[in-house]
This record gives structure tokens, C-alpha cells and sequence, in this order.
């Protein structure tokens, strides 16, 4: 038996020709794609703990449409490019996730798609039942 998809869309340009979804529900589980910190009009902010709280605001509300919340995140990927942001970026997840602690894990890249991105997050989540 297969699952139906649900497709969740940023509306971003890329998702067409890349063919991605900015979030997929299968079943039970949403799947967030690698999220950049980015304003609806294209600019990031500078700081990598702002940057991390951008992502995560985009992962909200992707999950918010596949009927998740940050609350039913199980695991999360943070992608850093600089060692130096790791405080900042793990301040941000402790305050969001402090009393759910999904997995977590952290990587030092050598570089992100955009130049400005100093983190790139993933989540997942697991709702409870299947709705």
C-alpha cells in the first residue's frame, strides 16, 4: 500500500527545475528540504543565529501546511559553514527544541548554493496519528 503525498511548496522557482518540494507528508511524517535563511524578498541576514532563526521559521510554517509543528520535529540536520557559528546557531535550536530534543546533527560544510548562507537546516516530523 502506498501513502498519498502531499506536497507542501514555497513557491520558490527552483523547486520546478531542481523537482523538489520545500516539504513532503507522507503518512504520518513530514520531510522539510534544506531550508536558507531567506526573506520573501530574497536577502538574508548577516548573523548566523538570525540566519538559523529564519530557517526555522520557514520549517514552521512548511510543517504548520503538512499539519506538524516544531513540536512533532524528531530530527533535525543543520548545515554550518563556519565552526565559529556553532553557539550561536545551537542557542536558537536549544530555545526551540529544548523540551522536545529531536536527533540532531551538525556539519561543517565548505560552502552552501548561496554564498551568504552561513546554515542550511532540514527537519523531520512524526505526527502522532495519521489525520
Amino acid at each position: 500500500m502506498v501513502s498519498q503525498r502531499q506536497h507542501i511548496s514555497s513557491g520558490s522557482p527552483f523547486e520546478p527545475t531542481i523537482g523538489f518540494s520545500r516539504a513532503v507528508r507522507v503518512g504520518p511524517r513530514v520531510l522539510v528540504s534544506g531550508t536558507g535563511p531567506v526573506w520573501p524578498d530574497g536577502s538574508c541576514p548577516d548573523d548566523a543565529g538570525a540566519q538559523a532563526r529564519r530557517c526555522f521559521e520557514i520549517i514552521a510554517a512548511a510543517l504548520a501546511e503538512g499539519g506538524a509543528s516544531l513540536a512533532d520535529v524528531v530530527r533535525t540536520r543543520m548545515f554550518l559553514t563556519d565552526a565559529g557559528d556553532v553557539d550561536a546557531v545551537s542557542a536558537v535550536h536549544g530555545e526551540l527544541f529544548g523540551a522536545v530534543r529531536p536527533a540532531a546533527t551538525m556539519v561543517i560544510v565548505a560552502g552552501l548554493v548561496v554564498p551568504a548562507w552561513r546554515v542550511e537546516i532540514e527537519a523531520e516530523a512524526m505526527l502522532d496519528q495519521v489525520s
